[in-house]
């Protein structure tokens, strides 16, 4: 089962799609508001995608797979794990989001600013503030990325039975290698692997990550 990133597509994942088709029936879905999902109606929390992943794979017949998952499809698949040890088999997560580490006095004042001028200008500081990413988003999706962006989910991966690989691109500025470590120690039954690569790194050097991934997976 491939879980795709925030704002992504199953298609991502093209390949691992093609690798992991001469062993395994692959299953990628488009999650929710992404890809030819529907839009959402209402703002999902991670608990909320969750839930409806679990729903799809009722519905298409997916029993304990094996996992691999990017960025906000790790939230989900970590969100998963801890609600239900029975899920899935083997977890891997890559670019992991989910880790919510100390923030700067650079970015408390970045708040400050941003509730600021809302009260003022509320619609020069949804331009203003912010990332690019959540700038592009409908008002529903912003309510859900608020949602989702803003859960640490330290707690949960503690839960995690599951054996779990962390696949970490080198140059990764998005989920750091901070962010990687901190989930490490969290997980009771992890390893991490880095590859070349930022954050799309199962992208962009795709035989280095199916080779670890294929290795993981055969472990017995």
């Amino acid at each position: 089962m491939l879980l795709h990133g925030y704002l992504a597509c199953k298609e991502t994942f093209i390949e691992q799609i093609e690798y992991f088709s001469q062993f395994y029936r692959v299953t990628a879905i488009d999650f929710l508001g992404f890809g030819k999902s529907e839009k959402l109606v209402e703002p999902f929390s991670v608990e909320d995608y969750a839930v409806w992943t679990k729903e799809v794979f009722a519905l298409l017949g997916v029993e304990k797979p094996k996992v691999i998952a990017h960025s906000f499809g790790c939230r989900v698949a970590v969100k998963m794990a801890k609600t239900d040890g029975q899920v899935f088999d083997e977890i891997v997560l890559t670019g992991p989001a989910g880790v919510i580490l100390k923030r700067g006095f650079a970015y408390k004042c970045k708040v400050k600013a941003y509730r600021l001028v809302r009260k003022i200008a509320p619609k020069f500081a949804e331009r203003r503030f912010g990332s690019a990413e959540y700038r592009t988003l409908s008002p529903i999706m912003k309510e859900s990325y608020k949602k989702i962006v803003n859960e640490d989910l330290r707690g949960d991966a503690r839960e995690v039975k599951n054996r779990v690989l962390i696949v970490e691109g080198r140059e990764d500025r998005t989920t750091t290698l901070a962010e990687a470590k901190e989930y490490l120690r969290c997980f009771p039954n992890a390893e991490l692997k880095m590859i070349d690569g930022g954050h799309f790194a199962f992208l962009e050097n795709p035989l280095a990550f199916n080779l670890l991934v294929e290795e993981f997976f055969s472990y017995d």
